[in-house]
């Protein structure tokens, strides 16, 4: 069984932030622009090194997008940042109409996703957004796992034309992928072989995924675990490719199991290739204030859900 180690819990955002300043050294057409979160987003180190390129629009998200449209007419790759509740439910009809039917260059960039923005509580915890923006025609979708792999994906996004969501995180969690990687959109990253059970996980829940298949192969349990850092496009053919060896599989999202990586994956199975599914996901429930690592325990979005996920679909076979 291959092993991944922890090189040191780092928080997502600052991969994102790490991503843009390179970003900021290498393409002349990468402008950033922010809603009064700059600490938050970790842009500083951009913005100090390119003041010119960068836009502070304030509390005024509707209008960020709007103007990040209109920086893409010029030839610009505007990138906005700002929590994922106001990347996404506060301006879904500018993102709609002004970037995503226009086709329009922009990289939406959000952090503090999911339940682990933690204490800021339910208002701010958004946990519809991967939805929202899945559903979006031409909408790229891209969820990563740690430190290393958002940095490599926010580099990416640069060169893909047309508008992408970006979703990451505020806790330190562990960072295990390579750091020289090299991300390629809409491609999922193989981390554990398996036969006994497919484990399809994104963002924080790919550690969680690791650590449960750990704790089942010691039970004589093998668990195959994909890690799914493109929502949309999906790669279908992995999942295909990995029922058809295991026979039954666990999806694991920090986010409602509507809308979600789970749906998407089922529509897939559907189509495709009928597979006993479980979903590890909130339960069409909003958030509330504790720490991250308290409200993944009580929502069930950690290790332990996995294990129990996976025990279960197993049996349905």
């Amino acid at each position: 069984m291959k092993t991944y180690t922890n090189t040191g819990s780092k928080d997502t955002r600052s991969g994102f932030g790490d991503g843009l300043t390179e970003l900021g050294r290498t393409n002349p057409d990468v402008v950033a622009l922010c809603a009064d979160l700059i600490g938050s987003l970790k842009m500083d180190k951009f913005i100090e090194e390119n003041p010119e390129r960068f836009f502070q629009i304030g509390i005024a998200e509707a209008n960020m997008m709007g103007i990040a449209a209109g920086l893409t007419i010029g030839g610009k790759i505007p990138f906005t940042g700002t929590f994922a509740n106001f990347s996404t439910g506060r301006v879904y009809d500018q993102i709609r109409q002004s970037i995503a039917y226009s086709d329009k260059n922009v990289k939406i960039c959000a952090s503090h996703a999911g339940l682990t923005l933690g204490e800021d509580g339910a208002t701010h915890q958004i946990l519809e957004d991967i939805g929202l923006m899945k559903m979006l025609p031409g909408m790229v979708v891209i969820n990563p796992c740690d430190y290393n792999q958002t940095k490599a994906a926010t580099i990416a996004i640069a060169e893909h034309h047309g508008p992408v969501y970006l979703r990451f995180g505020r806790p330190n969690v562990a960072n295990f992928t390579p750091e020289d990687q090299t991300f390629e959109i809409g491609k999922a990253v193989h981390l554990q072989e398996g036969t006994d059970v497919t484990i399809v996980a994104t963002g924080h829940l790919v550690w969680e995924a690791l650590e449960a298949a750990k704790a089942l192969n010691e039970k004589g349990i093998s668990a195959e675990v994909i890690n799914i850092h493109t929502i949309k496009p999906l790669d279908a053919k992995a999942i295909i490719d990995s029922v058809t060896k295991t026979k039954c599989i666990v999806t694991a999202e920090e986010h409602n199991h509507l809308g979600g990586l789970g749906e998407s994956v089922a529509r897939v199975l559907a189509t495709n290739k009928p597979t006993p599914q479980e979903f590890i996901a909130t339960n069409d429930t909003f958030g509330e204030s504790g720490t991250p690592a308290q409200l993944m325990e009580k929502y069930g979005l950690n290790s332990d859900a996995i294990i129990k996920a996976c025990e279960k679909v197993i049996k349905r076979k």
